[in-house]
């Protein structure tokens, strides 16, 4: 997704190229992770000749919300309390970022009323 959201449209052979230096691949390889990402909704195809050219679909925070989503319903019974808990106990956040998000979070209370 990297790859497909910098280029904004790509090829699975610019997608393999682009991950070589990191991991070497077969382009069928690159096609079929472009096929799976299709499947799941994150990007889509056009046909230029015969080739085709993919774009993403979902903006990047959108899929990482999805993910995130995902992990909370498998890992933490649903529950975003339980996720935010954790990742504060295990020092995922800083002091700082817990403050940003507490100022949000009350931002986002005094809009709602």
């Amino acid at each position: 997704m990297e790859v497909v959201w910098r280029e904004k449209s790509c090829t699975s052979e610019q997608v393999r190229a682009a991950l070589a230096a990191r991991h070497a691949m077969k382009e069928s390889t690159a096609r079929t992770m472009l096929k799976r990402l299709e499947d799941k909704g994150y990007v889509r195809h056009r046909v230029e000749g015969r080739t085709n050219v993919y774009e993403g679909i979902e903006a990047p925070q959108s899929v990482a919300a999805s993910a995130v989503r995902q992990i909370i319903d498998r890992f933490c019974g649903g529950s975003v309390e339980q996720l935010l808990v954790g990742m504060v106990a295990n020092d995922v956040v800083d002091e700082r970022e817990l403050e940003r998000l507490a100022q949000r979070i009350a931002r986002r209370k005094k809009g709602a009323k």
